[in-house]
């Protein structure tokens, strides 16, 4: 494994896009560990709707950027004060929602500064019963990476004020509010660090202190074609909001694998246009189901029908087929 050097850029669109390329162009004969931190921004989970997740005055008036990732999951709010962490790898056919094999390095390394942090629920890092860290994945073509926050010293209060919060996430009105859920690591460490003190640590923990770091240093071509993915993809409104589509149909639920915003326009008996959105993982593409429905008879043996040869786990995580095509209804 290689450590992949960002250059200290701190725009998300650029980090995101290098992200990407290293994936699709550098990783599968060698892995990577790329850090990057990111300006104040919200990053959207690939299957999410945008203006559900953000709050638009607080995030305009604030010059936050939005921008939205690969991976599944749920929003994220980034700042100087988050250093984030990505292992690109081979998709081993093992790995995709296995997070613990990636996180158990960074729990070490934080273990190791007296920060007592343990993997909880699906993907996410937490100190007791504070969240310090989120971590989603990607894969394709026999490559994936997973990626996560953590949270060292950031604006706690941004958080909430930045982001919409879905209270299915929640499990009662008596849960927590978020800004008593999430934690600093900063808050936890025995002597303070600073952000770089902090990265460093990381680093040589992950590598093994004393030794030196294999690095990648990025090409005057990779820098380029970076700049051209991040352009292109990255700040492009198409996707970093799109659409949000018309319907009659909508049934949100919380399933095991995630959250399922189901939205359905439905036209004469017929569905003319199907979404999903939610903070599920999946390594198919969610339009290759949806396009399938679109035409069908809004009866749950039609859509039964129009699916019957699709594996809905590779879309929407591991869930049961009958649980979710319940949610259509």
């Amino acid at each position: 494994m290689r450590f992949l050097d960002n250059g200290n850029n701190h725009d998300p669109a650029w980090n995101l896009a290098l992200e990407e390329y290293a994936l699709r162009h550098l990783a599968g004969d060698e892995d990577f560990l790329l850090f990057y931190i990111n300006e104040p921004s919200i990053i959207i989970g690939k299957n999410q709707n945008t203006a559900e997740e953000v709050n638009a005055s607080f995030v305009e008036s604030s010059g936050i950027h939005v921008v939205r990732r690969l991976s599944g999951g749920g929003a994220v709010y980034h700042d100087l004060g988050n250093l984030n962490f990505s292992f690109i790898t081979r998709d081993d056919g093992k790995s995709f929602h296995n997070f613990r094999k990636f996180t158990e390095p960074v729990v070490e390394a934080l273990r190791k500064l007296g920060v007592e942090a343990e993997l909880t629920g699906r993907n996410d890092l937490q100190v007791g019963e504070r969240k310090i860290s989120g971590n989603a994945q990607f894969a394709t073509k026999g490559v994936m990476f997973s990626h996560g926050t953590l949270l060292f010293n950031s604006e706690v209060d941004a958080i909430v004020s930045a982001l919409n919060v879905n209270p299915l996430k929640f499990e009662s009105k008596a849960t927590k509010s978020v800004r008593s859920r999430v934690a600093n690591i900063s808050e936890f460490l025995k002597e303070p660090l600073t952000m770089e003190q902090f990265r460093r640590f990381i680093l040589e923990s992950v590598f093994g202190s004393g030794t030196d770091i294999p690095e990648y240093r990025l090409t005057e071509a990779d820098l380029k074609a970076v700049q051209k993915l991040a352009d292109e993809r990255y700040r492009s409104w198409d996707w970093n909001y799109g659409r949000s589509p018309a319907f009659n149909v909508r049934q949100v639920k919380r399933l095991s694998a995630g959250t399922y915003d189901v939205r359905l326009q439905v036209e004469g008996g017929v569905i003319a246009e199907a979404s999903v959105y939610g903070d599920f993982f999946g390594t198919g593409e969610v339009s290759e189901v949806t396009d399938k429905l679109a035409g069908v008879k809004y009866d749950a043996a039609s859509v039964a029908e129009a699916l019957a040869d699709v594996d809905l786990t590779v879309y929407f995580g591991p869930v049961d087929r009958e649980e979710w095509l319940a949610l259509l209804f």
